[in-house]
Formats: C-alpha cells, sequence, structure tokens
C-alpha cells in the first residue's frame, strides 16, 4: 500500500532537510574550517589564515555553514568569533573521517604513503604515551596554535607552536621522549615538529589523535 499524499509530502520535505547537511559539508574547504573549529572558537582572520584561504572565501563558507546550524557566532569589539554550536558536530565530522577511510581507496592510499614517511614511523599509541607519561620517560607538546591550546589540550600538554618550536627548542629536556600532537593524523604540524626535533639530536614521536578523539575515548582533557 503507497502512503497517502501528506506522508509523501512530509517525507519529501524531511529529506530534503537531511540533504542539507550534506550539501553544506560539500566542500573540501568546509571541511577543512570545521575541522579547525572542532579545536576551538577563531576569528574570521584566524580561521582564513589557517586553512590557507582568504577571509572573503572564509567568511562565505562559513555562511554556509551556519545556515544549517554547524557554527555559531559572537561578537566582542570588532571581532567576530566563530565555533561549533554543538559537539554533536564534531562527533558526526569525526564519523565522517572514519566512514570516508574505510570506504574510499583513495584515503586508504594516502595514508600509507603517509604513513611510510620518516616522523610518522616514530608514531607513539595513546597506551604507549600513557606508560611513558607515567613513568616519567616523555614530554608531550602541543604545536597547533596558542589560542586551540588555550580552550582544550592534554593533560600536562607544553604548547609550543610548530613556528616556534626551533626557537625554543632548547626548553625541551634531552633525556626524555618529546612527542608531538596537533590536529589528528590527517594533520602534518606534529610530522614537521618530529623533523624538526629528530634533526636536533631528540628522541620524538606523535600521536595521531586529536584534543577530541583523546576526549571521546573517555580520557580526561584540560579546557579553559
Amino acid at each position: 500500500m503507497f502512503p497517502s499524499k501528506p506522508d509523501d509530502e512530509f517525507k519529501a520535505y524531511a529529506y530534503e532537510q537531511f540533504s542539507r547537511i550534506g550539501k553544506a559539508l560539500s566542500s573540501p574547504q568546509r571541511l577543512i574550517i570545521l575541522n579547525i573549529l572542532c579545536q576551538g572558537e577563531h576569528t574570521v582572520e584566524a580561521l582564513a589564515r589557517y586553512s590557507g584561504q582568504s577571509v572573503a572565501n572564509t567568511s562565505r563558507h562559513l555562511q554556509h555553514l551556519k545556515s544549517v546550524n554547524l557554527v555559531k557566532l559572537k561578537r566582542s569589539g570588532k571581532n567576530i568569533f566563530y565555533s561549533i554550536r554543538d559537539e554533536a558536530a564534531c562527533n558526526f565530522y569525526m564519523s565522517l573521517k572514519e566512514f570516508a577511510s574505510n570506504q574510499l581507496g583513495e584515503i586508504r592510499t594516502t595514508l600509507e604513503e603517509i604513513s611510510s614517511s620518516p616522523s610518522r614511523s616514530h608514531s607513539v599509541s595513546r597506551e604507549e604515551l600513557l606508560k611513558m607519561v607515567t613513568r616519567g620517560n616523555a614530554v608531550v607538546i602541543d604545536v597547533r596554535p596558542e589560542e586551540e591550546f588555550q580552550q582544550a589540550h592534554l593533560p600536562g600538554a607544553i604548547s609550543i607552536p610548530l613556528e616556534e618550536l626551533e626557537k625554543r627548542i632548547e626548553e625541551l629536556p634531552r633525556d626524555k621522549t618529546i612527542v608531538a600532537y596537533c590536529r589528528g593524523r590527517y594533520c602534518i604540524l606534529a610530522d614537521k615538529a618530529v623533523e624538526v626535533l629528530l634533526k636536533k639530536g631528540y628522541r620524538a614521536g606523535r600521536i595521531d589523535e586529536s584534543v577530541i578523539e583523546w576526549k571521546n575515548a573517555g580520557l580526561p582533557i584540560e579546557e579553559s
């Protein structure tokens, strides 16, 4: 038996609304912005800088994300700050990345190529890191921008943004392994940090998990 016309109309309307989320996330640039915002709130200018886009294009992408309630804004003086409207948006984004990684051979191939790089050969698992920190054998550094660290970071981590690492490297002990992290396994900031540390003679590694993944695993994080 076919559904009545009102039911058909409701179904068409509901699925049209569902598809709005898909359309809003259909741009790689918007996914990059969403990933950055999952680290914490940012101004439009900062989002443009970190995503490698113009301020005008970044603003347009933010309007698409805002139109489906994925992000929100607040004004502070002359600045406009954007943030994730609800933590569920980040969880959805993380699930989308995981699903795409499992479904698309191109992503698996890219990850395999990245994993074969010298810096990724020094990857440290979550379990290994916890043991190292407990024994006092490791120092964890957060190489994301300072404002992201201030909003949330792994317990005991030190903020040393990648661009400051070389000039601040003497702050790090040479008798411990330095473990870097950034925004997850698709983020190369930690890779570059490991390369710098290894060249300077440090024992170094990276963890592939982001603060969000750490939190979703039920582990504590430090938030402002």
